[in-house]
């Protein structure tokens, strides 16, 4: 598995259903996205992308905000302790629901997070080096399988010393979640059901003098 995400999202509807709604995003509404997320900082415009761009390269940003939703990939939004986000972000998602997710697959680290209205919901964070740094709320639907043992990660059978230090792949958990939660995969054959990122518009920035998040 190859894939990393750094994304944030407030929607008023099913995130899903308000991401599909995105045909031409709101130019002021995205700049103002990226200002919440980097307050007091200074950012130029770059070439547009999409909800494709999961995991954009550092000091460099995708958001896109249309009636009832604002979306944004960034690096500064991969935090470790999803449930300790900046109070701004947090006090944004009043009167709607807050979701983040973020992966990285080089030491299969998995981190996201539900908020509504302004409350947490459920945050996770693990890798198989640090165990399970964070599990606050219950586990969501999607999850429950994960933690019942139903998806155990295969290694040598005739070593039983040999063994996952997580009950399942935080990976796989992550594409499952990515899926359940914005509607999309990257890895996995889509369903028709599935949201296509490529088709999803999103503006670029540059950001030029960054403030810690």
């Amino acid at each position: 598995m190859g894939a990393k995400t750094a994304l944030l999202a407030y929607s008023g509807e099913p995130l899903a259903d308000a991401l599909r709604s995105i045909c031409e995003p709101d130019q002021a509404g995205s700049d103002r996205l990226i200002e919440l997320i980097h307050p007091g900082a200074t950012w130029t415009p770059r070439a547009a992308g999409s909800l494709a761009n999961t995991y954009p390269a550092q000091n460099v940003a995708y958001a896109a905000s249309s009636s009832g939703v604002d979306v944004v990939s960034d690096l500064a939004i991969a935090v470790t302790y999803p449930s300790m986000l900046p109070a701004r972000l947090i006090e944004a998602s009043k009167g709607r629901r807050l979701v983040t997710h973020a992966m990285h697959s080089v030491v299969d680290w998995l981190a996201f997070s539900v908020w509504h209205d302004g409350e947490l919901i459920r945050s996770l964070s693990l890798a198989p080096d640090h165990g399970i740094l964070e599990n606050l709320g219950e586990p969501l639907a999607f999850e429950v399988p994960y933690w019942a043992g139903e998806h155990p990660v295969l290694l040598d059978r005739d070593d039983p010393l040999d063994r996952y230090p997580l009950p399942f792949h935080p990976l796989e958990l992550g594409e499952h979640a990515l899926r359940a939660l914005f509607g999309f995969i990257l890895e996995e054959v889509p369903r028709p059901t599935d949201i296509d990122p490529e088709e999803i518009p999103m503006f670029g920035y540059e950001i030029t003098e960054t403030t810690a998040l």
